[in-house]
């Protein structure tokens, strides 16, 4: 099994990159979904987290209220801390659960080869036990401005409200001092598309090499 983690600040484009590696065929866990479905209406953890937080902190269809946590854990590092330690560890097992089902085919290959996966992981760098699970890591990047435009054009967030989320982030020197592979995403979907199966030829290439060595 070969993965590549994706990565990158809020607004740099991991969500449009992930979409394109699988419209290529490959396949793609990504942390943030997993996340959703298990805080999604009346699955077990609600109850916990009801606990823990509150009901000011579940929806009214019994699922997490995600604005109201947050307002919460960008502004209370102890309760980040408390949702962190009640979700990663969930999230983990789900993200190596699908990492493992089964040696990837990438249907888009002529003819069909086992191929690579892609992990999707916003807070990477925060992880030794994601770092673990991955052979390179391809960081999604973009310049500030950018980044923040993209998030205020999708969300209700604030410039302020924002800018408190990247600098609770891996900052962007570091991201990309880790990387193995960077694609930078000041531009429109076309240019990041035309990258992103630049990168792909490549790692199934690196792919298909690992696995005639081992």
């Amino acid at each position: 099994m070969f993965v590549v983690a994706l990565t990158g600040g809020i607004g740099c484009g991991k969500s449009a990159a992930a979409t394109i590696f699988a419209d290529l065929g490959v396949k793609v866990t990504d942390v943030d979904v997993i996340s959703h479905a298990l805080t999604a209406a009346n699955q077990p953890i609600i109850n916990d987290i009801k606990q823990i937080f509150g009901s000011d902190y579940i929806s009214a269809d019994n699922s997490l209220n995600r604005a109201a946590m947050r307002t919460l854990i960008f502004n209370d590092d102890k309760a980040r801390l408390k949702l962190n330690a009640l979700l990663h560890p969930k999230i983990l097992n789900k993200a190596i659960l699908q990492l493992n089902q089964t040696d990837y085919i990438c249907a888009n290959s002529k003819p069909p080869q086992l191929t690579y996966q892609v992990l999707v992981v916003p807070l990477l760098f925060s992880s030794s036990a994601y770092l673990a699970l991955v052979d390179k890591i391809l960081v999604i990047d973009c310049d500030r401005n950018t980044q923040i435009n993209r998030v205020k054009e999708r969300s209700q967030l604030s410039e302020h409200e924002i800018i408190k989320i990247i600098e609770t982030q891996t900052t962007r020197e570091n991201q990309l001092e880790m990387a193995d592979d960077i694609v930078v995403n000041n531009e429109n979907i076309e240019k990041l598309r035309e990258n992103i199966i630049s990168l792909h030829q490549k790692y199934i290439k690196t792919c298909i090499l690992s696995k005639t060595i081992s």
